[in-house]
């Protein structure tokens, strides 16, 4: 019993060691994973993901330093175990709650829609990734209402020291920008993939979607029948045969969002089922339907933007016959066609045994690997600690200080500084160790500095250099 006991010791200690490091000369395989060959989709647009970005795109992602009081992280909000989603029916961030139901960002890259969030608000992933951060309520980082602003944040990371391997690691020095943050962030969140599913054992036996899957059931294969034939209609917009068109916005082999749908009649805000609660008609956007339940059929968290559906049966319903809800100023004009041929509600006369097969067809769009891949998952240890293994930064760029010379000071409206500080960097910190003057570009080896919009104290001149690393600093005093 004693061997067995420590077996399971030193594998739970392993567990625990693994996640509280990162092996810089042993990374996760984020570049070149599997993709089937059926899937054509790509909205990365030349930010191609690499092991050393998607990285740094981890820890990001994971860290809760990014916000204003350290208590939020982006996967406060997009929880690995529900396939990066969330079951709170809006999400807490450090000044309130969330406006919208947290999107699931399983399989995001595969998609021929760039825009993000439900209301597309933000034109790429790369800017949607800092939005939440430069949030009031989210992150705390607006520059707004009090708020540090997002060259506040890059002061903090700054200091961090995990962040000088990791930036270095991913771009050669360890400058840190928004650019390059929204990069990481968006390379880590596009390496998000499941394709292991039961549909993808059976597409890749097939020639097309059309045609049946040998690993499927028979309530399964005509449950992606309905899914992808279009309803036939009769004059009133009620189906008459054919099937649910479902694929007509989720397009099947990636289940992504159709980029030209509109609103799906879904309008209200979250929480609420009558105008009383607020009208939202703008959002268009949706996540990929892949693994929209988990391997035991339960929804990885609440469905719509909304949140007010806890289960596929209740998304269909919807389905079946759409309300336009005459009283919500707008719906006409925002709710898609698809769902109101000739301007009229469409019925799809669904049976329970048609809903039954469905539901069972999309519980084939769930894969495994996700939930708990390593690669994918928190980094930090319980107490926020991480450790950097393997880093070549120390090692290869040690610092040359150089010397410099500053005047006038005290000063009251300008300093010159002198000295072999061209092709650096400079920076003035106030008491308070927050940059008033940020990173500036040194062209030459003398550079003057305009102080008079600046308050009256004693302050540290900066100087790093390609790397980051500090190489000059002196005090002055504004007068």
């Amino acid at each position: 019993m004693k061997k067995y006991q420590l077996i399971i010791f030193l594998l739970i200690a392993f567990g625990l060691l693994s996640s509280m490091t990162l092996d810089l000369e042993n990374l996760f395989n984020y570049s070149n994973q599997t993709i089937p060959s059926y899937i054509t989709k790509d909205n990365s647009d030349g930010n191609t993901i690499t092991d050393e970005a998607a990285t740094l795109g981890r820890v990001l992602f994971y860290d809760k330093m990014l916000s204003s009081n350290n208590t939020i992280a982006c996967a406060s909000c997009h929880h690995q175990e529900f396939a990066f989603g969330d079951t709170s029916l809006v999400s807490s961030g450090v000044n309130g709650i969330t406006g919208r139901h947290s999107m699931r960002l399983v399989n995001s890259r595969f998609s021929d829609e760039k825009k993000f969030f439900w209301d597309e608000r933000a034109s790429s992933l790369e800017s949607q990734s800092t939005m939440p951060i430069q949030d009031h309520v989210e992150m705390g980082y607006s520059g707004t209402n009090g708020d540090q602003d997002i060259n506040n944040l890059i002061d903090k990371l700054d200091s961090i020291s995990y962040y000088n391997d990791l930036f270095h690691l991913a771009f050669g020095d360890t400058i840190i920008t928004e650019d390059r943050m929204q990069e990481s962030l968006a390379q880590f969140i596009r390496s998000i993939q499941s394709f292991d599913s039961p549909y993808d054992t059976g597409r890749g036996q097939v020639t097309g979607d059309s045609l049946d899957f040998p690993n499927f059931s028979n309530s399964q294969n005509a449950g992606k029948l309905l899914f992808i034939t279009p309803p036939e209609l009769d004059a009133n917009s009620s189906r008459t045969g054919g099937g649910f068109g479902c694929a007509h916005c989720h397009r099947p082999p990636e289940f992504d969002i159709n980029p030209n749908t509109k609103s799906n009649g879904v309008v209200f805000t979250p929480g609420s089922t009558n105008a009383n609660g607020g009208v939202d008609t703008i959002v268009f956007r949706s996540p990929s339907l892949r693994d929209i339940v988990n391997e035991s059929g339960q929804v990885n968290g609440l469905l719509m933007h909304t949140g007010n559906f806890n289960n596929l049966g209740q998304v269909l319903n919807h389905y079946n016959r759409i309300n336009l809800f005459n009283n919500v100023p707008g719906i006409s004009e925002a709710i898609d066609s698809n769902l109101v041929p000739n301007g009229r509600p469409r019925n799809l006369n669904m049976t329970n045994q048609e809903r039954n097969r469905v539901i069972d067809f999309l519980g084939t769009l769930t894969g495994s690997d996700i939930y708990t891949n390593e690669k994918w998952s928190d980094p930090f240890g319980e107490d926020g600690s991480l450790t950097i293994l393997n880093s070549t930064f120390t090692s290869t760029h040690e610092i040359k200080n150089i010397d410099i010379s500053i005047f006038p000071n005290p000063t009251t409206d300008y300093i010159n500084i002198e000295g072999e500080i061209a092709n650096n960097t400079i920076s003035l910190i106030n008491a308070e160790g927050r940059a008033v003057i940020q990173s500036e570009k040194i062209q030459h080896n003398k550079k003057t500095l305009s102080l008079g919009a600046i308050n009256s104290g004693i302050y540290i001149v900066q100087i790093k250099n390609k790397n980051g690393q500090v190489v000059a600093s002196e005090s002055i005093v504004k007068k």
